[in-house]
């Protein structure tokens, strides 16, 4: 068991009910996400309150009436995987600072400088980040947050969403090795002539273009003919 002064309260709300038990933070996330451990090794103390706060206890027959057994070990991995873990001020920065790096790559990965069509270095969009003030949010996901983010950083750098759709055409000796490279994107089109040669259509992020173009280049020794079609 973990020490009780450093727990958190892990809170489940069943019904006109909450059910609470003092958790390891680190611990107890890490049991959320998959991580094979002993409920043991993750809480504090074996009981459950209905407020931890007051040390109410949950009755047994509470317990059973509403989780439908009396078994603490299968009722708090319920609470912890089902419910809310509190957060200690230490987890939230790391979080955030996840949230935050991820949040960068994605920019630098799909939008480009609507200026001048090339994508911003990962530097230059963390500069705008700290020049905007961005707030990141520890409870949502990268993803959730990048259209916010994006209007906010638009008024510092010229910046904008970009996909583009590119013609591949790659020598019948590459062509096995080239689509493991362009199945890692969305495959709009993919022919294969008679003598193996294959011709492809793909759509990739804009950021990226660079990066697409040396890796196929590097497979087929330069050999490879691409052409931009599209851009939206």
């Amino acid at each position: 068991m973990v020490d009780v002064d450093k727990a958190v309260i892990a809170r489940l709300k069943k019904g006109e009910h909450i059910f609470e038990i003092l958790v390891d933070c680190d611990k107890a996330l890490e049991l959320r996400h998959g991580k094979s451990l002993s409920v043991r090794d993750v809480v504090a103390t074996d009981d459950i309150f209905k407020d931890v706060k007051k040390g109410d206890k949950a009755s047994e027959l509470l317990l059973t009436q509403v989780f439908g057994t009396s078994d603490i070990e299968t009722i708090e991995k319920k609470i912890i995987k089902d419910g809310e873990v509190q957060l200690t001020s230490q987890h939230k920065e790391k979080l955030r600072e996840e949230k935050r790096k991820r949040i960068i790559e994605i920019i630098h990965r799909n939008a480009i400088d609507s200026k001048t069509g090339y994508p911003h270095p990962p530097q230059r969009i963390e500069n705008a980040l700290n020049e905007a003030k961005v707030h990141i949010d520890e409870y949502k996901t990268a993803e959730q947050q990048v259209d916010e983010i994006l209007a906010k950083i638009r008024a510092i750098i010229p910046i904008k969403f970009e996909t583009r759709e590119i013609a591949v055409r790659v020598p019948a000796r590459y062509a096995g090795a080239s689509m493991l490279i362009l199945k890692k994107h969305k495959l709009l089109k993919e022919e294969w002539t008679n003598d193996g040669l294959l011709v492809a259509i793909v759509e990739i992020p804009a950021g990226i273009q660079d990066e697409f173009f040396a890796a196929l280049n590097g497979i087929t020794h330069g050999e490879v003919q691409t052409k931009l079609l599209n851009t939206k």
